[in-house]
């Protein structure tokens, strides 16, 4: 496993433009002083007339990333002082860090389309991760003691993100995300017919609660190429492999091999971002001791959708577990802003 990104690639490593950055550090926080909270029904149209500004100058710094299926994005301007200390849980995370979500929609709607779940956080379109007593053990975002498996972000559901956006608020002790690109994988063909062919469903992680029983399960692809290149939906802890043939089994151990050969750790600073590519990446997170003082790893992730990318029709079919979006910005997808691609990813995949 490497150390770093820019030891995997080239081109993932970024830099928010200096004025850009302290351009959406200012819109921030005078937003953050017209709102009383993240969910205010006005601020949708805030963010999006904010990024429209934003966007020439800051649009291809979020373009895709290429093969490595991620970019750190360094330039954040993050006061230390307004975001307070590391919440207990999700729920802790209040009004305080409410201009650094701000920041996030802003960033994020430079990149794509935010959304939220309204089975998860509450339905916020900014979700804060971090280390949860309790939770230490599970395979959530909430844990800390246990390896985060690699992952597809809401694997189980057909609207899943196609990018994620992380921000790091703190992280003192570079606790580090691990990452792997299905694009630079190794499969003979025989694997990818089988993981290609709707095998087993995958199941919401335990961070929406309750799963109401919509009926069978619906069974998904894990592995297909796409018009961009090889598609990826892979989430094992959520996957019941016992149930499959044992050719299947044998082809998904082959992938998560390769995805082990392939991987690589980013460890972000506070004002670092992580844009991943959700439909080539699967990521995932080292264990670490959580001390719950206050100084814990703290992210905020934002969901994103790339409107002009689509998936296979076939996954139209899927309910999703019930699981229903929260989409403040997808009653006008006119007004997105349309960031240019990154000179040093054109004719990448």
């Amino acid at each position: 496993m490497k150390n770093a990104c820019s030891e995997h690639v080239s081109d993932c490593v970024r830099t928010l433009p200096g004025a850009g950055a302290q351009a959406v550090a200012h819109a921030a926080r005078e937003l953050a002083g017209l709102v009383s909270s993240p969910f205010d029904p006005g601020l949708p149209a805030q963010v999006d007339a904010r990024a429209r500004e934003l966007a020439p100058e800051l649009g291809e710094v979020f373009a895709p990333p290429g093969a490595a299926g991620a970019a750190v994005i360094s330039g954040l301007v993050l006061d230390n002082a307004d975001l307070g200390p590391t919440p207990q849980d999700w729920s802790h995370a209040g009004v305080r860090s409410l201009s650094a979500d701000i920041a996030m929609m802003l960033l994020a709607r430079c990149a794509g389309v935010p959304f939220g779940w309204q089975g998860q956080q509450a339905g916020r379109i900014v979700n804060n991760v971090v280390p949860a007593a309790g939770h230490e053990d599970e395979q959530t975002g909430a844990s800390s003691a246990t390896l985060l498996a690699p992952h597809t972000e809401d694997a189980f559901h057909p609207r899943r993100a196609n990018m994620l956006l992380l921000g790091c608020m703190r992280n003192p002790d570079l606790v580090a995300t691990t990452l792997s690109s299905v694009r630079q994988v190794q499969l003979d063909e025989a694997h990818r017919r089988l993981l290609a062919a709707p095998t087993l469903p995958i199941l919401p992680d335990i961070s929406y609660g309750a799963v109401p029983d919509t009926g069978a399960a619906p069974t998904v692809s894990t592995l297909w190429d796409g018009p961009q290149g090889p598609t990826l939906r892979y989430d094992p802890a959520y996957t019941p492999l016992p149930r499959a043939r044992a050719e299947f089994r044998a082809a998904y151990e082959a992938l998560t091999t390769e995805l082990e050969r392939v991987s690589y750790t980013v460890a972000l600073e506070a004002g670092q971002l992580l844009l991943v590519d959700n439909d080539v990446a699967v990521h995932g997170r080292v264990p670490f001791t959580a001390r719950y003082d206050g100084t814990d790893r703290w992210l905020k992730r934002v969901n994103l959708r790339l409107p002009q990318r689509l998936r296979d029709p076939a996954e139209a079919a899927e309910d999703g577990y019930g699981q229903k979006l929260v989409e403040p910005y997808a009653a006008a997808p006119g007004r997105r802003p349309s960031p240019r691609p990154h000179p040093a990813l054109v004719g990448a995949r």
